[in-house]
């Protein structure tokens, strides 16, 4: 249901502006694209699936993903995925050629999809999510969510475009959000539950276990420990180490120790140090020991150096039993120990339904395109998924997080590692308003943030205008403060009874699509 029950059936060309596709019953693609308000045409038909949909039992809806100005990618939810040169969308007639097609097992929709050339190719790179039956594990649903990333290339001197690469994913929750990073070196997923890398192409696996070294367990280099305001490092020493032949370096932030005139040791530390007070002697068993004065005293250490896996942390007993008692405050055997206390933990009379989130915690992870590792995972806590957005067709699309009563929008960047996302707009008490309308279906923002809508399963529309200024100064007499800007909230109604099954926002205009209408509401007009 949360796959494909929610599903948005209204796709909007983000290369364009103001043009929207939708997939009728028939397989006929149909597109409008808006010039001006006054001249609205009817929707044409831009292409037509080649094979009878009707035919197939278990299909799903039909999917389209715009890939880049001339590039589309397209589902007909029977499990066969094309790749469509459309040509430069922006002219008409347009004239939609199929580049290639291939049925790739059970009905899919596709989610997102990316256009790479090179020198030496062209590649369309697709991700495809479908449900799939667990047949072993029973636990839960039993069904499990794959997520696949597909691969098709052509090389410059071939004429045919085929798979060069498969790689699937599964995960037990569907992703909130899910794309192909713009250079195809990286996947990012928002999900409840965590996806896993199932299968990889043979040519990369077996690449990975080359990679892979025997299973040794590897002695530490160093071990260490730590009290409130001291470090202890312990370090085997080589045969015949005489004590010329060790030279360590204090500096109040890193450390460097060489053993016979090798580096054994170095790099900066996870806080200051005393250099001055520290200090190292040699014990009686070839070992090392070197102690270190933290600068800032209580400061617990989780590493030595920063970055660094040769060592191994030595916890005291005694220790791990205070940092127990110091926890013990926020832990109870008993769920709710003292109700009839005067001031009890949490009055959850005192909360509004639209405070009460999820209890789900979504995550923010980021694989490697060639190793499909993870490289980042960022738990978003109680900051709730709200919607995604693309507001450049060139980067990947932003997705908008409730962080207290405000909805804030993050653009990923695949080229800053540091940097990996940026925070562009905020949306003020979005989160707190948008909690409030349980039957919301559809949720998007206009590409340059002047507003934001939602709409419910039936007939309403909420539109979010950002604050503007006021040509007369109002005056608040509660806080004694005069308000400049004020932030408008409009409802628009559709005079029709019939779902809506597609929603899609741009600059100046909403498309809203039901099963028989599709409407245009003007939010935005020119200057």
């Amino acid at each position: 249901m949360h796959a494909f029950g929610m599903y948005n059936y209204l796709h909007c060309d983000a290369w364009y502006q103001d043009s929207v596709y939708y997939i009728d019953n028939l397989g006929r693609i149909m597109n409008l694209t808006v010039m001006l308000d006054t001249a609205l045409g009817k929707p044409r038909e831009v292409f037509r699936l080649p094979t009878d949909v009707t035919a197939c039992d278990n299909r799903l809806c039909a999917s389209v993903h715009f890939t880049s100005p001339t590039w589309a990618t397209l589902s007909d939810g029977t499990g066969r995925l094309y790749v469509i040169g459309t040509g430069d969308r922006g002219n008409s007639p347009e004239k939609w050629e199929i580049m290639f097609n291939e049925e790739l097992g059970n009905p899919f929709i596709i989610i997102h999809s990316v256009s790479l050339l090179d020198s030496e190719e062209h590649s369309v790179a697709v991700l495809l999510l479908r449900i799939e039956k667990e047949e072993l594990d029973m636990k839960g649903s039993g069904f499990y969510v794959s997520l696949e990333w597909v691969t098709v290339s052509k090389k410059k001197d071939s004429k045919k475009y085929e798979i060069t690469k498969h790689h699937v994913l599964r995960g037990k929750s569907v992703p909130h959000y899910a794309a192909i990073e713009p250079n195809g070196n990286g996947l990012m997923i928002v999900s409840y539950k965590s996806f896993t890398v199932v299968s990889v192409d043979q040519d990369l696996e077996e690449s990975m276990d080359e990679d892979r070294p025997e299973k040794t367990k590897v002695e530490p280099l160093y071990y260490w420990q730590q009290t409130e305001d001291d470090l202890t490092v312990t370090v085997r020493l080589p045969e015949n180490c005489a004590k010329e032949d060790i030279q360590i370096q204090f500096l109040p932030e890193s450390i460097t120790i060489t053993l016979k005139g090798v580096q054994v040791l170095g790099g900066r530390l996870y806080s200051s140090i005393d250099h001055e007070s520290s200090a190292w002697t040699l014990k009686e068993n070839d070992g090392l020991e070197i102690s270190l004065i933290k600068r800032n005293e209580g400061l617990t250490w989780p590493e030595l150096v920063v970055g660094d896996k040769q060592g191994e942390l030595v916890r005291d007993p005694a220790q791990c039993a205070a940092i127990a008692e110091r926890l013990m405050h926020l832990t109870s055997d008993e769920l709710n120990p003292n109700p009839d206390k005067e001031k009890p933990p949490c009055n959850a009379q005192e909360l509004e339904e639209c405070d009460l989130f999820f209890e789900e915690s979504s995550s923010l992870c980021r694989f490697d395109g060639n190793t499909l590792k993870t490289t980042h995972v960022v738990n978003l806590g109680s900051n709730q998924y709200l919607f995604s957005v693309v507001v450049d067709p060139k980067e990947m699309p932003c997705f908008c997080l409730r962080h207290d009563v405000d909805a804030l929008l993050w653009q990923p960047h695949c080229s800053k590692q540091d940097d990996m996302w940026e925070h562009i707009a905020t949306f003020n008490a979005l989160g707190y308003v948008q909690a409030s309308k349980r039957d919301k279906k559809f949720f998007a923002c206009a590409p340059n943030y002047s507003y934001a809508a939602l709409c419910e399963c039936l007939r309403r529309v909420f539109i979010y205008r950002q604050p503007t200024p006021m040509s007369t100064v109002l005056y608040n007499r509660k806080e004694g403060r005069h308000v400049g800007q004020v932030a408008k909230q409009q409802v628009a109604s559709l005079e029709t009874n019939d779902p809506i099954l597609g929603f899609q926002a741009t600059n100046e205009r909403l498309f809203v699509l039901t099963t028989k209408n599709l409407f245009l509401i003007k939010v935005n007009t020119e200057n």
